[in-house]
């Protein structure tokens, strides 16, 4: 850890088939106060033994402090430490030989922000992409001019429409920049959700992820 790249030195935590071994691979970004080996509990919903499950782990257990909706130099220098992270697990699946098209980036809050913001700062073609209660990161007006293709990597965005942290407005909105990357883009907004995880989102991650095999 440095004052300029406060997650740099993070810890890679795993579970499924050793890396090395793996034809596919799902990166799980933990929440705001949460854990990696918290997040990493969700692979076992997925019924895909056969995957390598990654998932840093953020100093302090958070990623940034302030709301994503936050002017980005507020965030600074967490949040390009954070993402940072995201791209140096990615690209430790790539370097044991996983292809772009059978890696999925997955996060819950914090960290759905994080791998949606990722994934769009960095388009091609992933296996795919899923956000689950985020959006992408930066206050109303934020320019979303991203370079690049998503070249139909299918994307999920699931969110409570009264969530107290994520406006339904920016999932909308994100969703729409997806859609514009070129990617096959679901939105979910559940009534009344709370700020968690449902069956629904559960079984549309499953169905992703036997697709990508």
């Amino acid at each position: 850890m440095t004052a300029h790249d406060p997650h740099a030195n993070a810890q890679l935590i795993t579970v499924g088939v050793a890396l090395a071994q793996a034809h596919s691979a799902l990166i799980m970004i933990h929440g705001r106060g949460s854990t990696a080996p918290n997040i990493l509990g969700l692979a076992a919903e997925f019924s895909q033994p056969e995957w390598a499950y990654l998932a840093p782990q953020a100093v302090g257990n958070t990623w940034y402090p302030y709301s994503f909706l936050m002017p980005l130099e507020r965030n600074e220098p967490h949040l390009t430490s954070a993402l940072a992270t995201v791209g140096r697990t990615f690209d430790q699946a790539i370097a044991a030989g996983i292809p772009a098209e059978r890696i999925v980036l997955l996060g819950f809050s914090q960290g759905a922000c994080l791998a949606l913001e990722w994934a769009v700062r960095n388009a091609r073609r992933f296996g795919g992409v899923v956000g689950l209660s985020g959006g992408l990161i930066g206050p109303a007006g934020t320019p979303r001019s991203y370079a690049g293709s998503l070249a139909g990597t299918p994307v999920f965005l699931g969110c409570s429409d009264i969530d107290d942290h994520i406006p339904a407005e920016r999932v909308r909105e994100s969703a729409a920049v997806f859609e514009q990357l070129g990617a096959i883009t679901t939105a979910r907004l559940y009534p009344g959700m709370g700020h968690t995880i449902n069956s629904d989102e559960i079984g549309f991650i499953q169905d992703l992820l036997r697709e990508v095999g």
